[in-house]
Parts: C-alpha cells; sequence; structure tokens
C-alpha cells in the first residue's frame, strides 16, 4: 500500500490496480518457491484486470521473483530492489550501507549484490526484522512492545557506522519516524516505496505511449484476498482517506 500510495502521488494521471495478498503474508517467513508461486498467481490476476505494467510492490517478492515474472511474462515488470540500492549509494557519503527487511529479503543477498554492483567499496551491513510486518499489520504502531522491538532490531547497526539506512520492506514507511528516531538523525534513510514510484515515473516519462490514458479521471482499484478490519485501518492510515477494499 505504501507503493501504491507513493505511486498515485507522483502519478495521478494513470489509473492503479492493487492486489494485497493479505491472507497469505507475511511472505518474508516462506520458502523462494512459494514466494514465486504467490507471485505468478498475484500477477496474473493483475493482467485480468487489465495491467499494463506490473510493480513487485514487496520486497521479498523482488527479492526472488523478479526474474521468474520477467520470464514469464511479456508486460514490463519493476522490481523495488532496484530503485532503493541505487538511490542509497548515490547518498551515502561513507559507502557504509544499512538494510533493515524481512528473512526472505536478507537471506536473498540481493541489496548486497546490487550494491556492490554499483559500487564495489560499499561496505554492506543487514538485519533481518521478522516481527515489523505483523506488527504493522496487527496495527501496532506507536505500542511501547514496537519501540522497544525496533530498538533491538537496530542495535547492532548503530555501532557499524553506517550513514544509510535502506527500508528493505514496504511496510517499513509506517515505522519510518521511529525508526529514525532509534537509528539517529545523521542517518539517511531511503523508502523503497518512494524510489519505486520515481523509478516507474521515470520509466514512464520514456515510453509515454505504453500505459492507456482516458479523457476523465484515472479510476482506480483495490483488491485483497482477504477483507479484514486490520487491513480495511491499515489502507486508512496509510493513504490518508477512506479506502474501498474489494475481496478478490
Amino acid at each position: 500500500m505504501t507503493v501504491a500510495r507513493a505511486v498515485e502521488q507522483l502519478l495521478p494521471e494513470c489509473s492503479l490496480v492493487y492486489y494485497g495478498d493479505i491472507a497469505r503474508t507475511p511472505y518474508g517467513s516462506k520458502s523462494a518457491a512459494t514466494i514465486i508461486n504467490y507471485s505468478l498467481e498475484n500477477t496474473e490476476f493483475l493482467l485480468k484486470q487489465g495491467a499494463e505494467l506490473i510493480i513487485i510492490a514487496c520486497n521479498s517478492a523482488s527479492s526472488v521473483a523478479t526474474e521468474t515474472l520477467r520470464r514469464e511474462f511479456k508486460v514490463p515488470i519493476i522490481e523495488v530492489i532496484s530503485p532503493a540500492a541505487v538511490e542509497a549509494v548515490r547518498q551515502s557519503r561513507s559507502g557504509r550501507i544499512g538494510i533493515i527487511g524481512t528473512g526472505a529479503t536478507i537471506r536473498s543477498g540481493v541489496y548486497e549484490q546490487t550494491i556492490r554492483d554499483l559500487a564495489p567499496e560499499s561496505r554492506v551491513v543487514t538485519q533481518a526484522c521478522p516481527l515489523l510486518v505483523p506488527l504493522v499489520e496487527e496495527g501496532w504502531i506507536n505500542r511501547q512492545e514496537t519501540k522497544m522491538i525496533i530498538r533491538r532490531y537496530l542495535h547492532p547497526l548503530k555501532g557499524q557506522q553506517i550513514d544509510t539506512l535502506i527500508l528493505g520492506c514496504t511496510h517499513y514507511p509506517v515505522l519510518k519516524d521511529m525508526i529514525q528516531h532509534r537509528i539517529g538523525r545523521r542517518v539517511q534513510l531511503i523508502d523503497s516505496s518512494i524510489e519505486t514510484a520515481k523509478a516507474v515515473q521515470h520509466f514512464l516519462a520514456d515510453k509515454p505511449d505504453l500505459i492507456s490514458r482516458t479523457d476523465g479521471p484515472p479510476g482506480h482499484r483495490y483488491f485483497v484476498s482477504d477483507l479484514t478490519d486490520a487491513a480495511q485501518a491499515m489502507a486508512r492510515n496509510i493513504f490518508q482517506r477512506p479506502m474501498e477494499l474489494h475481496l478478490a
């Protein structure tokens, strides 16, 4: 949802169809094979809804399923890893870059490889944060327990003298203020949601005829695989407006 919101803001002329696989999350604790299968099914659903460009709005899925999706489908596919890595390399002054993400994302090593391909001299430090996704999805945003868990996860990174930290999960922007407070103001946070939206904007600027345009306002549709009170509350919080979610 954080990616969808960022795309809405940067590309107000484009219609958006969103699918949140709430019934099967979190992806970060699942095997690569399972995540790939889910991603194939999710992409097929979006294409049936008329999607002409696919954004993999999940770091776990981006880290293990991108190559398979690009091989199986003929539409452009944009993932969330590369845009965040490029911006982290651009902003880091010391080359010491931290990454927090789900277990699947951190295990894949894709962020480290992407950053080192861009800047071989960089020092990359990673930390898996498996409890943060379920805390966000349960709406435990300002709970003391959440603050304590964030502090525990970030403690190993604070001693590594990083100057840039990638929020390597699209749930984490919801916790951005708490993460910034505990990692320190001198560390620049890289929001993969915002950087992905910028990447989509740049991609479409070079291909103005790729996406169908209508004369009227864009029509956004938001689907979820399980319609829960928590999902509706999270949607209202992220989009800052009443949201109509459709069960798919």
